[in-house]
């Protein structure tokens, strides 16, 4: 068999196939290989965005007002059909969820607040170079229409349409030459895909990936085509012909955008195949697949799968009128990109926007290609079964037509409910406490003592040196660390003390040139020790008032913003500010460190608010009168590992972040100097962004040596 005499999508195919075998087992991925993936990706970005403007100026601008005003019902009604379609079986799909305890990911990511979306902005250019030039595609999309349709009335118009025909031509010409290195161009990107994948981030996700793999093989291998083959004169083979080598491009570059200029081409010489004489239907593509690309249709709506993941995963319970709320609120989130709109629809379900961080991660591995995918097969099919409308060809198999209304929505409950089974087949255990509980320093460490109490020294007597002195004639920093201090100061599953504070402080006696004693310590503990100079320093607590008063803090070192740990069921009640302290029947606990009195008396006069000496009582059954526990988020997160049937919620407005900064000894001016520039140091040479990355985002030591080199 000769390779070159192959289709050109069975050689992309092969590429695909041999470019994941070469990347899976050679994981370097050489300069040339990754430089020809991104010179592909760029060439094919470099004609797709005057190709549809050019189209749509084309297209609408050759159109009389009678053709446009004909075209634009069917456009319409065929949009909004395909898209029920496509929609009912998204919301079929979450019958594969298997019945697992989840849980909320812990993740510094809880109180981000997503951006206001401004549909308006996204769409309307003020400035359409700028569209251009930043690749908005609404904006160019709608600025695109609206040449179109002032060309239509534009009395001598042929020679212009002729010129920029012309042009559109020539960009086409390009776009196939580029094509024709695609086989090379695709194995490069397979390469770099699979050698790049970390199997450790698609674990918490299979269940999505496979759902959404499954659910989008149905949609553009059956669904769809077999839809337009039994409305229009065009057959599945012919549907599938057409779509599946801009399918296995968009497939291999995670991009529908790159392969529009193929889709309307191929969609062109199929409609040409039947309604030839008609420049006005064969001239459909060229307008209908551009304005598909910014509706929120086709792979878009994948992202309404994830929101439902999400709720899922979180432990929310999702009703009918939430379906509804999501479809109907959702989807205008999507004439943006899905990525832009993740965080407002995580938002509808209350679901802690750490889920965005998944979210990411599935779109980079698999699903944004899926989404393209999806994409390119919906946007060939539109144009297909307006042509038809208009050409008075659509014939209607009403027999046909019944028994896929049937067979196809039981066959995808079947592939569901399999997909269901087998996944509660598979031993699954929730892993997220012992992620957090099996971590060990990141940075090399010093020798260290641990006791589990204070020794009895005299509380009343005084320090008889400065601590930087005695820390130097001891040989050691004496440090006081708070019990039930998650994820600040714990113990892992050796046993060893660790945590965010316990590897900052020690780095700190690293840089003193001494060993560390760490001792356990109960807050009430914490003044009278430091005063006394037995201890030198303690772990971190929040800066509010009620602690500046008692301590001498140095200056912050993180942040923690405030949340609320819930049960999961309860979520809904957590989420706005107001609404919880107008509510007389809440009682809510607050850890004796975050309790700031004042502000408890002028922020909760209605709710009853808890002063509880640990976190840790808030689990225990005697205290389940306690309806929430306001807490910082990062500590919160911590909490939920541990026990995941809560979560974090953050309510709105967003309260400004709380400081945390370190206790140390009153009245020594050379150590508060001294913890001053090195805390600024740390912070300016990022030493205590990457502790805070890996032991409160949780992120792995592979990824932060990864931060390391790209900011050296």
């Amino acid at each position: 068999m000769n390779l070159l005499n192959l289709p050109q999508s069975v050689k992309i195919l092969i590429a695909m196939a041999i470019g994941i075998a070469v990347g899976i087992n050679y994981l370097q991925v050489p300069n040339l290989v990754d430089n020809a993936a991104n010179a592909f990706v760029l060439l094919l970005q470099m004609t797709a965005l005057p190709y549809i403007s050019l189209s749509l100026i084309v297209g609408i601008g050759g159109l009389t007002q009678n053709a446009a005003k004909q075209s634009l019902l069917p456009s319409i009604a065929t949009l909004v059909g395909l898209t029920s379609i496509v929609l009912m079986f998204i919301l079929l799909a979450p019958i594969a969820f298997p019945n697992w305890e989840n849980a909320d990911f812990y993740s510094a990511s809880t109180v981000k607040v997503a951006e206001e979306f401004k549909l308006v902005n996204l769409f309307i250019p003020a400035n359409p170079f700028n569209a251009f030039a930043n690749a908005i595609i609404p904006s160019v999309v709608l600025f695109s229409v609206f040449i179109g349709i002032g060309l239509m009335s534009v009395s001598g118009k042929k020679r212009a349409i002729l010129v920029l025909t012309s042009l559109k031509d020539a960009v086409a010409n390009v776009s196939s030459i580029v094509m024709k290195f695609a086989p090379i161009g695709i194995l490069c990107i397979a390469w770099r895909s699979s050698a790049t994948i970390n199997i450790d981030e698609i674990s918490g996700l299979v269940v999505y990936i496979t759902t959404a793999f499954s659910l989008v093989l149905l949609l553009s291998f059956a669904i769809l085509p077999a839809l337009v083959a039994i409305l229009t004169p065009f057959s599945y083979r012919q549907i599938i012909k057409v779509s599946r080598e801009a399918m296995i491009t968009a497939f291999a570059t995670g991009s529908f955008f790159i392969v529009l200029p193929l889709i309307i081409e191929k969609a062109k010489h199929l409609i040409e195949s039947k309604h030839s004489n008609d420049k006005s239907v064969t001239s459909l593509p060229n307008i209908i697949v551009p304005i598909t690309f910014s509706l929120p249709v086709g792979g878009k709506l994948l992202a309404l799968l994830f929101t439902l993941f999400a709720a899922w995963f979180s432990g929310a319970h999702i009703s009918f009128n939430d379906y509804i709320n999501l479809v109907v609120a959702g989807l205008p989130q999507l004439f943006g990109t899905p990525t832009l709109a993740m965080p407002h629809l995580l938002d509808l379900f209350n679901v802690s926007s750490s889920m965005f961080e998944f979210f990411l991660v599935s779109e980079n591995l698999i699903i944004g290609r899926l989404n393209a995918t999806l994409s390119v097969i919906f946007s060939t099919c539109v144009p297909l079964i307006v042509a038809a409308i208009i050409t008075k060809s659509l014939k209607v198999q009403w027999r046909k037509l019944l028994v896929n209304a049937v067979v196809l929505p039981l066959a995808a409950i079947i592939v569901f409910f399999s997909l269901k089974t087998s996944f509660e087949q598979i031993s699954y255990q929730y892993k997220g406490y012992e992620k957090f509980i099996e971590r060990d320093f990141l940075f090399d460490e010093v020798k260290s003592k641990y006791l589990t109490e204070p020794l009895e020294v005299d509380l009343n007597s005084e320090p008889y040196s400065d601590v930087l002195t005695r820390i130097q004639e001891r040989g050691f920093i004496r440090v006081g660390y708070f019990r039930d201090d998650l994820p600040y100061a714990f113990h892992n599953s050796e046993g060893k003390l660790v945590g965010f504070d316990i590897e900052i402080l020690s780095q700190l006696a690293k840089d003193l040139d001494v060993d560390i004693e760490f001792v356990r310590i109960f807050h009430d503990q914490a003044e009278p020790l430091l005063s006394s100079g037995y201890l030198d320093i303690t772990s971190g607590i929040p800066v509010i008032p009620d602690n500046m008063k008692t301590y001498t803090l140095t200056i912050p070192y993180s942040t923690q913003e405030l949340a609320f740990i819930v049960k999961d069921d309860r979520r809904a009640e957590f989420t706005i500010w107001k609404e919880l302290i107008d509510r007389e029947d809440l009682i809510v606990g607050i850890p004796e460190t975050f309790f700031y009195k004042q502000g408890v008396k002028e922020g909760f006069k209605n709710t009853t608010a808890w002063e509880i000496s640990t976190p840790r009582l808030f689990f225990k059954e005697e205290f389940k009168h306690i309806d929430g526990m306001l807490f910082g988020a990062a500590a919160a997160s911590a909490w939920t590992l541990i026990y995941p049937e809560y979560t974090v919620v953050v309510p709105k407005p967003k309260l400004p972040a709380l400081s945390m900064a370190f206790p140390i000894n009153k009245d020594d001016q050379a150590f508060e100097l001294f913890m001053r520039n090195w805390i600024t140091m740390k912070i300016q040479n990022k030493q205590i962004e990457r502790l805070f990355e890996y032991w409160i985002e949780g992120k792995s030591p592979r990824k932060l040596d990864r931060f390391k080199l790209e900011d050296e």
